[in-house]
């Protein structure tokens, strides 16, 4: 039997009534082997990312290498690659680098509301495809609440909203890049963290005792959908292309 209890302003309904849609019971694959492992087999539909990391450790090599594996691999998803922090051209010029073949969508809007009026029409061209949007970066993007254009930390607050709130409602999976402080840390308002699912980091092992010195260090240190705090240590494949995972520290 089906109980609710009805307030003048909310309705409450039994947990237990929810039927969770089979969509959001799917461990979407990348393709790319390292990345499926550290998110415990694959992402969640409707999952949030933010996405940091260090100078150098390969945050938008990984994304762009992820995005062209899921052209290539995944008959599920389509990808989209919005940037502000480099022009398409060097876009391309670093897929050339990276020896990437496959392709992906890539756009250039600043403001958000333009960034999912294209997600719409990628969906609309794509209906038994789900989104996997990355937004490169978080600091340059425009939530649009000041008219002159003006951006701030409250802006990466409204930003990561809008952008959850569409892949929640659409069963999209959004990676945010972030930028970091001289320390390493996320530079941004502590309530973006809030906003999203997942909190993942990528660093140079730096210590030359570490018996990891040297190698990319990945970890989740936020993550609702699967374990946190496990790092994993990546090194370059044969050729100097992409990442390997060379060993699990826990």
């Amino acid at each position: 039997m089906s109980v609710s209890i009805v307030s003048e302003k909310l309705e409450l309904t039994n947990i237990l009534d929810l039927d969770v849609p089979a969509w959001m019971l799917i461990e979407e694959k990348t393709g790319i082997e390292w990345v499926d492992t550290a998110y415990g087999g694959g992402l969640t539909p409707s999952q949030t990312i933010l996405f940091t990391g260090t100078p150098g450790a390969g945050k938008t090599s990984s994304m762009l290498q992820v995005a062209d594996a899921i052209t290539a691999t995944s008959s599920t998803m389509v990808a989209l690659y919005n940037t502000q922090e480099e022009a398409p051209l060097q876009i391309r010029k670093h897929c050339s680098r990276l020896g990437l073949r496959n392709g992906f969508y890539c756009g250039k809007d600043r403001k958000i509301p333009d960034v999912l009026a294209h997600a719409d029409k990628i969906r609309a061209a794509n209906p038994n495809k789900r989104l996997f949007m990355i937004i490169d970066s978080l600091q340059c993007h425009d939530d649009g609440f000041y008219s002159n254009g003006m951006i701030n930390g409250a802006s990466q607050v409204r930003v990561t909203e809008m952008l959850t709130a569409y892949a929640k409602s659409t069963g999209s999976i959004v990676v945010i890049i972030g930028q970091v402080n001289k320390a390493g840390d996320f530079a941004g308002k502590q309530g973006v963290k809030h906003h999203v699912d997942t909190h993942s980091h990528l660093e140079i092992d730096m210590n030359k005792k570490s018996d990891f010195f040297g190698f990319r260090i990945f970890e989740n240190q936020k993550n609702r959908f699967g374990a946190a705090n496990i790092r994993h240590a990546l090194a370059m494949d044969g050729e100097g292309k992409g990442l390997e995972l060379k060993a699990i520290i826990e």
